[in-house]
């Protein structure tokens, strides 16, 4: 019987096994396969192409620049999308207000969710005292009041730019990622090969950067585009209320904060209405793509 079971073994050949599919595979035959997600995918890269793309060609000093005799007009052939109350190009403004919109998205979703993953791993690969010590800052951190470390912000700091504003956000959006990041390395922590490095003598070093975040990619990705909407959403809504960018400055909050004026609001909505749609299509072809994203993260995890 063990003869016969050696030569059934025997005649098997590696190549004939089933392979597992990469995951970038996965990734793109999911979002193929999602017609919405791919539209998405496909809207958010002709508008972020294009807003980046145009901005070359823009002069922000002529866009803010106030034109008495162009007050309030509405869109013509001269003004494509009108002026506003200080009679700027309001397209100039939705050009750039999105440009700097997207920039802020990104660039705080790559320092939250960068400084989250270091952060959460650490915790979640170690454990113990050290564990508890780091999730008590974390703890810390999350009741700490956003809103009014803004206003304070924006009140003793005369002057700020992309980064410096994108900083003061990171610094108090990064917890969710690390807590998310931090439950996924306890269990990770105790599976056979992480157990195998030690016992190799990896360093953790080694073994937190080569072994268990590339398990964790999926989750990651998934994460930062998520976040990436919602950090959008954060800008916009704080510009909104005035403690965002100034009106010389101009975001999709800024133009969106134009509606607070009555008259604005109900007699020209040229002037806030393509803010605000652009906001729901840039949040909507971002959240569409993540959710693509976390179902191919889904089929990885039951491949194996």
């Amino acid at each position: 019987m063990s003869t016969e079971n050696n030569n059934l073994y025997d005649n098997i050949n590696v190549g004939d096994l089933p392979k597992s599919t990469p995951g970038w595979k996965i990734v793109v035959q999911e979002i193929l396969a999602d017609k919405l997600a791919l539209f998405s995918l496909i809207i958010f890269t002709l508008i972020t192409c294009y807003v980046f793309g145009l901005t070359l060609f823009l002069s922000l000093r002529d866009i803010v620049t106030v034109d008495l005799f162009a007050i309030n007009v509405a869109p013509n052939d001269e003004w494509r999308l009108g002026t506003d109350y200080g009679g700027r190009d309001i397209f100039g403004q939705l050009i750039i207000g999105t440009r700097n919109s997207l920039a802020i998205g990104i660039l705080v979703t790559l320092l939250s969710v960068g400084f989250g993953i270091v952060y959460g791993v650490i915790c979640g690969y170690f454990g113990g005292h050290i564990d508890n010590a780091m999730m008590r800052f974390v703890d810390f951190m999350i009741i700490l009041p956003f809103l009014m470390i803004v206003v304070v912000f924006v009140t003793i700091v005369p002057s700020y730019d992309i980064f410096t504003f994108s900083l003061m956000m990171a610094v108090f959006l990064w917890m969710g990622t690390a807590r998310l990041i931090r439950s996924l390395a306890l269990q990770e922590r105790e599976l056979d090969y992480i157990n195998a490095s030690r016992t190799m003598g990896s360093s953790h070093f080694k073994i937190i950067f080569t072994q268990l975040l590339p398990n964790l990619v999926g989750i990651i990705i998934v994460n930062g585009t998520l976040s990436l909407a919602a950090n959008i959403g954060i800008e916009a809504g704080l510009s909104f209320i005035g403690f965002g960018f100034p009106e010389d400055y101009p975001s999709l909050g800024t133009l969106m904060a134009y509606a607070q004026n009555t008259q604005t609001l109900q007699h020209r909505p040229w002037v806030w209405m393509p803010a605000a749609i652009l906001i729901l299509i840039l949040m909507l072809c971002v959240r569409n793509v993540g959710e693509a994203l976390r179902r191919a993260g889904d089929a990885r995890q039951r491949q194996g």
